[in-house]
């Protein structure tokens, strides 16, 4: 990718942005956006740069097939006509959101030319869990500032870890670390065997800023602050209320008891949870809720320098259709971008 990158950088997309009329805006994490926070306005400044431009667009044309004669692109075959042209760009994104037409067909375009196809999995894409009723306990509730970490126990390696935001749902959980982590995990070696034999751990550490002994300390104070209160209504301070039962669950503490009765070794289990709350990862969500595709179009039959097609003259891959992807946080955009200005450029 070095070379699409270094002909649009993420700098260049911002001032054609702001060419355009659209002001962007930095927030945490270096996650640029519009001002307006509305996509449909990003869409716009390309629409507007197309109507400069005079680009002519058929719309609700369904292309068929490529045109390829002698190793060299002639043209496309659409449902309405045949359409001459000398060079040609596949654009057609992944095999994610399918509502946005993008359903794969590009991946069959380039087969039929010859090209090499490489596994299709869902990437950035929400991660289910065996503990399903749990997670359904917390359905909803979201967390900010968590760390976690996934751990292959068959050979007790840590094999991604992450700090951010996140959130439980009705399968297991999602949000920007989790997308992240999904991303990493399809590429694991012997994923399938691991996940179907309960060997791939997601620890998550509730209170990430605290080590165990200041947390302790924190719920000591709390609990004499309380001394005399049932321990179901003490946690309130510390967690958020959707959380509280299914910890009190996990820590097996008499929820009726007194917090004065809770001993020194209970108090122990209930920090260790809150430190290390433990799902065991079951799979993926389907392809058509993942936020990108995983494989593509083999990067070893592109050139880089202008993302032509090293089998056939005039043809050319821009965007997801290609087998690269990244982590969430506007990485997938930009290789979008990059490759889309540079296959372009040549035109």
């Amino acid at each position: 990718m070095y070379s699409s990158f270094k002909k649009f950088t993420n700098q260049d997309i911002i001032d054609f942005l702001k060419k355009q009329g659209l002001e962007v805006k930095e927030e945490r994490g270096n996650r640029i956006f519009p001002v307006t926070d509305r996509s449909i306005d990003v869409l716009k400044c390309f629409e507007k740069r197309l109507k400069e431009l005079n680009v002519k667009i058929f719309f609700e044309e369904i292309v068929k097939d490529i045109i390829v004669e002698d190793g060299q692109v002639k043209g496309v075959i659409t449902n309405r006509q045949k359409i001459n042209a000398n060079k040609v760009v596949i654009a057609t994104g992944g095999k994610s959101y399918p509502l946005t037409g993008s359903t794969g067909d590009g991946y069959e375009f380039a087969k039929r030319q010859g090209h090499t196809i490489t596994e299709i999995k869902p990437s950035l894409v929400p991660l289910t869990c065996f503990e399903k009723e749990l997670c359904q306990e917390m359905q909803g509730l979201s967390l900010r500032n968590v760390g976690i970490f996934i751990e292959d126990i068959e050979k007790n390696k840590k094999i991604y870890e992450d700090f951010g935001e996140m959130i439980f749902t009705h399968f297991g959980v999602s949000g920007p670390i989790i997308l992240s982590s999904s991303s990493h995990l399809v590429r694991y070696k012997n994923l399938n065997n691991l996940l179907q034999n309960k060997k791939l751990i997601l620890h998550i550490d509730l209170k990430p800023a605290l080590s165990k002994e200041k947390l302790d300390d924190r719920i000591l104070r709390d609990f004499l602050e309380i001394k005399n209160k049932k321990f179901k209504n003490s946690l309130d301070k510390l967690l958020p209320q959707k959380m509280i039962n299914p910890i009190i669950g996990l820590s097996k503490i008499n929820p009726e008891n007194q917090v004065n009765e809770i001993t020194k070794k209970e108090r122990e289990q209930l920090v260790q949870i809150i430190k290390d709350l433990k799902l065991t990862i079951k799979g993926f969500r389907p392809i058509d809720e993942a936020i990108i595709t995983s494989g593509g179009v083999s990067i070893k039959e592109i050139n880089p320098s202008t993302m032509e097609s090293k089998i056939v003259k005039g043809l050319y891959f821009a965007g997801e259709v290609i087998d690269v992807d990244a982590y969430t946080g506007g990485f997938n955009l930009q290789i979008a971008y990059s490759t889309g200005y540079t296959a372009g450029k040549l035109f």
